[in-house]
């Protein structure tokens, strides 16, 4: 049409200067994604994941508490061996399996408690050739008799937080950093029992374990108070601190001398080290605080076992 400057259907430009702001103007960056979407698994609050952190801990738990593999029969148990040490097992209420008499021995005195006390105790009594004796027990001086000790079964460190939560209780745990010796694995053991903690926890490796000679250290106390097995101890100690528990280092070298502890009567770990080398390095880093227990300079340390038993005591005190 004369005096019309645009076609139909013609492109219409647009003219020069700043553009309109739209979606793809000012406003692109809010636009712009923020990535995928996490797993529902990955997300904290999710129940998904906390399902999945609920069947992590099923697992380990069921993991710690499974026997450990053996080559034959005879290395899932240990033998207590000698009339004497026999006789003082039966005594400490160590659980054993069966007390076996070589055939022909001379029944004296501590032969005939040893008897006596395993019929008390439903122990079964077996009487077996002395070859037998000789075999099961490497050819120790076995005198005769030999105690059967089945293999001990081990809690998981949360069952002492939930034994302690049944009962209505602030939580005392004690855990074992580096302790070799059994005696001193028994003699914490009893210390714990006696002054009111919940459980011993130990981790499997470089550690020493519920033998008859822990049992019988422990002058049955370890019938009385779990121990639990950790296959990693710093996770343990982790897992208390999620929970509200202190982790409270014994060390010569503490910041804090035991008579001014004063969180005493708080959630509780106390974590003892080896007597040689005390606390490892990760361990000590995961204590909230290191206590020390204050001694003349003529001794240079404690036992371990003596040393849990005094802090454990000034911890029962601070409660009581």
């Amino acid at each position: 049409m004369p005096g019309n400057s645009q076609r139909k259907g013609a492109i219409r430009k647009k003219p020069r200067g700043n553009p309109t702001a739209g979606s793809g103007g000012r406003v692109r960056r809010g636009l712009e994604g923020k990535g995928p979407t996490p797993k529902a698994v990955d997300r904290v609050k999710h129940p998904a994941h906390k399902r999945a952190k609920a069947a992590e801990r099923a697992k380990e738990r069921e993991r710690t508490r499974r026997p450990a593999a053996r080559k034959d029969n005879d290395s899932a148990v240990e033998w207590v061996y000698g009339r004497n040490p026999v006789v003082e097992a039966l005594r400490a209420g160590v659980p054993a399996a069966a007390l076996h008499v070589a055939e022909g021995t001379e029944r004296d005195a501590r032969l005939r408690e040893a008897l006596l006390v395993a019929v008390e105790t439903g122990v079964s009594v077996l009487e077996v050739p002395r070859a037998e004796l000789d075999r099961v027990t490497a050819g120790g001086s076995h005198q005769g008799v030999a105690l059967q000790i089945p293999p001990y079964e081990y809690a998981h460190p949360d069952d002492l937080l939930d034994r302690a939560h049944a009962a209505g209780e602030v939580p005392l745990i004690v855990a074992l950093d580096g302790v070799t010796d059994p005696r001193n694995l028994g003699a914490i053991t009893r210390s714990a029992a006696a002054f009111g903690a919940h459980g011993v926890v130990v981790p499997e490796r470089r550690t020493a374990s519920m033998s008859a000679s822990a049992w019988k250290t422990s002058a049955g106390a370890a019938a009385r108070i779990p121990v639990a097995r950790a296959g990693n101890l710093n996770r343990a100690l982790k897992s208390y601190k999620d929970a509200g528990l202190l982790v409270i280092g014994l060390d010569m070298n503490g910041a804090v001398d035991l008579p001014s502890f004063e969180a005493a009567t708080e959630p509780i770990v106390l974590v003892i080290g080896s007597e040689g080398k005390g606390l490892a390095r990760l361990v000590r880093e995961n204590c909230d605080l290191i206590v020390s227990i204050p001694m003349t300079s003529a001794t240079e340390s404690l036992n371990a076992g003596i040393a849990a038993g005094v802090t454990l005591y000034e911890i029962s005190r601070r409660r009581a």
